[in-house]
């Protein structure tokens, strides 16, 4: 639309060919049932029933239609509120930029993407499952050191299943041609050892002690001490008698 002659998001648009139209309604056309709005929230703040009146002289025609809206004031949280109000009641769908240079991309993207398949979006999906299935135990196995993808091509066609490579034994995995014995362990600690590794099992004295209430402990820890300081005090005065006896037997 001519309307936007002037707006600096134009000179950003530039992986898709435009022109001005003298006589469209909507500010940019993006395909046959696409089209879009374009807002300032600056210019929303001035003049607040600019986009209601855009927004009624569009009516339904379209069966996209997009209100881009162009981030430039310091706090957006309450002009923001009403324009996504004001887009939901209205059947829009909203997006935001902060830049001129995000506004275009997101124009450019409606047109680049006009005449594309939905699921080209979803990405690239193999519909082959049984392949499907095979990256995936590739992926798996592989990630064992030593293991590459000719092992993995072995171990399926042998085995067939994730689930038999998983419970077969070193023999069974032995018979496998191209595994060595160091691959062979491998695989098989992978699939069979414990994720945790085994602790030290205490001692039955050890367990009793453990198990024991903390003032038990210290009682008996207590009852040690002083069985040690009787013990003590009873070979001194044994000794001091012992001294006593000597100077008796020494004075007489």
């Amino acid at each position: 639309n001519k309307r936007q002659t002037g707006n600096p998001m134009l000179k950003f648009i530039k992986n898709v060919r435009w022109m001005f139209v003298d006589d469209l309604v909507p500010d940019y056309q993006l395909g046959q049932s696409a089209v879009a709005l374009f807002l300032s929230l600056k210019y929303h703040l001035l003049h607040p029933q600019y986009i209601h009146f855009r927004i009624r002289e569009l009516r339904k025609s379209f069966r996209l239609r997009v209100l881009l809206v162009h981030i430039d004031v310091n706090d957006p949280a309450k002009p923001l509120a009403s324009v996504t109000k004001l887009a939901c009641l209205s059947d829009f769908t909203l997006f935001c930029g902060w830049s001129y240079e995000e506004c275009a991309r997101y124009l450019e993207t409606f047109k680049m993407y006009e005449n594309k398949p939905h699921d080209l979006l979803l990405g690239h999906k193999n519909s082959n499952s049984m392949e499907d299935y095979t990256t995936r135990v590739t992926h798996a196995l592989t990630q064992i050191r030593g293991v590459n993808r000719t092992d993995v091509l072995t171990l399926t066609a042998t085995f067939g299943t994730l689930k038999d490579i998983l419970q077969a034994s070193e023999e069974e995995l032995s018979g496998c041609p191209g595994l060595g014995p160091t691959k062979v362990k491998r695989l098989y600690d992978a699939f069979h050892t414990h994720f945790y590794p085994s602790t030290t099992i205490p001692t039955s004295a050890n367990k009793v002690a453990a198990a024991a209430p903390p003032r038990q402990r210290e009682n008996e820890s207590g009852g040690k001490g002083n069985q040690e300081e009787g013990t003590t005090s009873k070979s001194k005065r044994q000794k001091k008698d012992k001294d006593d006896d000597f100077d008796i037997e020494v004075f007489l």
